[in-house]
């Protein structure tokens, strides 16, 4: 009797995860354009744990690349890409120092196109594995490359690229601010 209950409970499970993707999207785009204090170590922290995944990621693209022949291509161009946008959301984000603390404020519009990027992601690999379900083809084999593993590794590439060339950015501002003894 237990074992009929667990099909039962895996669609609950997917149901809520379901229900709750749009509220976790719309939640980080909340925290993604919130003012906030930039406080140096952990500043330091973040860009430094970013700087630990690169090498991972790397790796796991390369791994991939048995299965995906340009996995690790479609990663290293994401993160140029992503590298690319961190520097642009870098000029855009607003920063003060108020009492000697510096605060920034990301860019409402960036924050608003990663998470609307991360969205049409993943709608369209429900869209494309609903169609592989169901039997049916799907023409159109040039943007099939963004749904399947190649866009996937662009994805996480542009992401990853994205957060790193920001977060250092910070550090770096952060460290220019302290040594010219504007921060306390």
């Amino acid at each position: 009797m237990p074992l009929l209950i667990l099909p039962l409970l895996l669609l609950a499970l997917l149901a809520v995860v379901l229900v709750l993707l749009p509220l976790s999207l719309w939640q980080h785009y909340r925290a993604g354009h919130a003012r906030r204090r930039a406080l140096g170590w952990l500043v330091a922290l973040n860009a430094w744990s970013l700087a630990a995944t690169l090498p991972g990621f790397l790796l796991a693209a390369w791994l991939g690349s048995v299965w995906s022949p340009d996995a690790l291509a479609d990663a290293a161009g994401g993160l140029v890409v992503g590298a690319l946008l961190g520097l642009a959301g870098l000029w855009l984000t607003r920063f003060e120092t108020v009492q000697g603390r510096l605060y920034y404020t990301p860019n409402r519009w960036m924050a608003l196109a990663l998470a609307l990027l991360v969205a049409l992601r993943i709608a369209l690999g429900l869209w494309w594995a609903w169609h592989r379900a169901s039997g049916t083809d799907v023409d159109g084999a040039g943007w099939q490359g963004l749904v399947q593993a190649g866009g996937l590794w662009a994805m996480g590439g542009l992401l990853l690229g994205y957060a790193i060339a920001y977060a250092w950015g910070i550090r770096r501002r952060h460290r220019r601010l302290r040594a010219r003894g504007a921060l306390r």
